[in-house]
């Protein structure tokens, strides 16, 4: 009778069922989300808008920097399904070159938003005691303010750029963020591997970077799906406004303000479309924020 005897080692065993369970979370994460199937709309209706705004152009070509008066308000054609506008631009055109600037200032003002609010949320939390008063009294100090009014207020002092438009609107985003991953930190810094990370001499900004931080990623990243949509919405808000970016670029915002002026006068198509458009990428992002809480979620992973 022969005896097999096993070379593998305990740590490569513990390795290996350490991957094993690594993929298994993230495999249960793919799966509670795929079945949120307003969150599998979501995705397909964002991807569906990113390739309308991105890629149709390439195959749909039209002329969105000169103006031809003798183009202007015709209705939906063969040759121009969305009809055109008062300067005679192709209007399936512009809402292709007008999604451009809106997905790319919500996505980037988005992102910028949660990642200062989470390292100031998380430095205020895990440092405590004055320094987390002041911090946070200043949020509270700028929370009181009206959003809208201080975007308002930045944009008729300097003229808006693209790259302008996204520091505006993150950097006066980042508030709910911050408390947001404030509170997480003020949970997380009790725990009993932070206390003992620290008892071995480790450093505070290694303990945000490596344990805070990642362990909350699952609030940021659901909590960034809806600061893009909030920033998607503020973009439109400013264009309604007059305030967005000049002429000839394009946002859905700016589309359905001038479209509104023209309501009256029969001309439907001009505000519809960038309407239906800011909607569904707005519901779509959200949808896509409750379907990863779910993936993130642990008591709703499967077991």
């Amino acid at each position: 009778m022969s005896i097999k005897i096993s070379t593998a080692s305990p740590t490569s065993a513990r390795s290996g069922t350490t991957v094993i369970r690594r993929r298994s979370v993230w495999r249960q994460g793919v799966e509670v989300f795929l079945q949120n199937r307003l969150a599998v709309l979501g995705l397909v209706i964002v991807l569906t808008l990113v390739a309308f705004s991105f890629i149709g152009p390439i195959f749909y070509h039209t002329d969105q920097i000169h103006t031809d008066l003798s183009l202007s308000y015709l209705p939906p054609s063969s040759e121009h399904p969305l009809g055109t506008d008062g300067l005679g631009y192709d209007q399936l055109g512009r809402m292709m070159v007008g999604g451009q600037t809106s997905i790319v200032v919500g996505l980037l003002a988005g992102i910028f938003a949660t990642t200062l609010g989470t390292i100031w949320g998380a430095i205020a939390g895990f440092v405590g005691g004055t320094a987390d008063s002041l911090m946070m009294r200043f949020v509270d100090a700028l929370m009181s303010i009206p959003a809208l009014f201080l975007f308002m207020l930045m944009a008729t002092i300097v003229t808006p750029t693209l790259p302008l438009l996204i520091v505006i609107i993150g950097a006066l985003s980042w508030l709910g963020p911050a408390r947001l991953v404030r509170g997480e930190t003020l949970s997380l810094r009790a725990r009993e591997y932070i206390l003992a990370m620290r008892g071995m001499g480790g450093t505070s900004s290694r303990a945000i970077r490596t344990h805070i931080v990642r362990n909350a990623i699952g609030t940021v990243v659901v909590n960034a799906t809806f600061q893009v949509a909030d920033a998607i919405l503020y973009v439109a808000y400013l264009s309604f406004l007059g305030l967005g970016v000049p002429p000839p670029a394009a946002n859905w915002g700016g589309m359905l303000s001038t479209g509104l002026n023209d309501a009256y006068s029969g001309n439907w198509w001009l505000i519809y479309p960038p309407g239906i458009a800011i909607v569904l990428i707005v519901l779509a992002f959200n949808f896509i924020g409750d379907g990863l809480r779910d993936s993130f979620e642990v008591r709703l992973r499967k077991r």
